[in-house]
């Protein structure tokens, strides 16, 4: 049947489908970001041909994006300059083209979600999907349902479908979070439809037996229920975030103490609940190593070479601040400070205006906010979905400013394809 017979010229029911193809070809390449077990990934071969032809047929730099393309690239500089200081370069060279590539992927999803507003809600989708599933997966191998399931845990702790579960618990906290929102605000007859998939998630968190994944997500729900409190002058919706997020702590509450009974697990749960383990607080343990390292950073302006650190001490920096000084220089470190606070001062500017994005931009700046206090105990340079993270919030500060120079035609309030809304 022609294109007419709907009442649409053809060239407009072309435009739907490019649209349909390069919509769904995003949300796979978020989906794909949940499987790690081998690199390279196919997440990474993936979005890298995906940026290459998007590149070639119109992907556009924003000027609002530009500040964030300009400290990238100040940031991989550092790197290479660093590498200058190698005797013996090893893969330092893939390193830093690993990180040139995530540094290309976050201002990919930047420019895609200016371009294309209607992408956030397929991102979240295809995250809570790829969460789900490896979450599943991690759950299946830490208590050995299937022949062949330890594939998915590592350390006794369950990793899904990465290779560190101290990588795969950060990786749910945005679908977790995302998830507890709709829990939260949105219609009380679908609320098993989140539910559901919010538990699945938060036990491949809890079993990830990650710290910091802990950490990260409770500090995120805790932010994101005081910000839909504040944001809402409804007296009942505020009671009602108040009432949801009582129940939701209850529900979490009861779930724990039950696993807490399954062989094992109690005694996993004491042994990682300690603030502080051997490999932290020994001689050359994670804090001795800060000292040293930064120490080391303030005599050497130019960095030491990435990755020279684990090697001359036996461990990585565990700390991000300290890697980009010891593995990108000053130069790097400076970019990376700017970036992050740039993204958080930006981000929290436009945080609470009423904009269709504004649900995901909320989600995403939380958990955000979660991951740069992560970084302040291990490394997430290399970690894809922070950069997926920075990607969503510089999308959004994009868009506010097409919006306040009446640029396209954005909406000002909430689509129904936006759901939900906050009263």
């Amino acid at each position: 049947m022609s294109a007419l017979a709907y009442g649409l010229p053809r060239h407009a029911v072309n435009a739907k489908l490019v649209a349909l193809i390069s919509s769904g070809a995003v949300a796979l390449g978020v989906f794909l970001s949940g499987f790690v077990i081998r690199e390279p990934a196919p997440y990474e071969l993936y979005m890298a041909g995906l940026i290459v032809v998007w590149a070639l047929f119109g992907l556009r730099i924003s000027r609002a994006i530009a500040p964030l393309v300009v400290l990238l690239v100040a940031f991989n500089i550092g790197g290479m300059i660093s590498m200058t200081q190698m005797s013996d370069l090893m893969d330092t060279p893939l390193y830093l083209a690993v990180s040139l590539f995530l540094a290309f992927t976050a201002v990919f999803f930047a420019a895609v979600t200016e371009a294309q507003p209607s992408l956030y809600r397929l991102i979240f989708q295809a995250w809570i999907a790829a969460a789900v599933i490896t979450s599943t997966l991690g759950i299946v191998g830490y208590f050995g349902l299937l022949p062949g399931a330890e594939m998915f845990t590592k350390f006794e702790r369950a990793a899904g479908a990465f290779q560190d579960p101290n990588v795969f618990g950060p990786f749910l906290a945005l679908p977790g979070i995302y998830l507890l929102y709709l829990v939260l605000t949105g219609n009380p007859a679908r609320m098993m439809l989140y539910a559901v998939p919010l538990l699945i998630v938060v036990a491949g968190i809890f079993f990830s037996f990650s710290r910091g994944a802990w950490g990260l997500f409770g500090a995120a729900a805790v932010m994101l229920a005081a910000a839909l409190f504040l944001q809402s002058h409804s007296g009942r919706f505020r009671l009602r975030i108040v009432v949801m997020t009582i129940a939701a702590v209850a529900l979490l509450i009861a779930a724990f103490l039950v696993v807490l009974q399954i062989p094992g697990v109690a005694d996993m749960f004491t042994q990682r609940a300690q603030l502080a383990q051997d490999y932290d607080s020994a001689r050359l343990g994670r804090f001795a190593r800060y000292a040293i390292g930064f120490q080391m950073a303030m005599e050497h302006p130019l960095g030491i070479g990435p990755l020279v650190f684990g090697q001359q001490l036996g461990e990585d920096t565990h700390n991000i601040w300290l890697k980009a000084l010891l593995d990108y220089g000053w130069l790097g470190f400076a970019a990376w400070a700017i970036m992050i606070g740039w993204t958080i001062a930006a981000g929290f500017r436009i945080l609470f205006r009423d904009r269709p994005w504004q649900p995901f931009l909320l989600c995403a700046y939380v958990v955000f906010l979660g991951h740069v206090a992560l970084g302040t105990v291990i490394d997430t340079d290399h970690w894809r979905h922070f950069y997926l993270l920075i990607g969503l919030i510089w999308g959004a500060i994009a868009l506010e400013n097409r919006y306040q120079r009446g640029r396209g035609t954005i909406a000002p309030t909430r689509s129904p394809a936006f759901r939900p809304s906050i009263p």
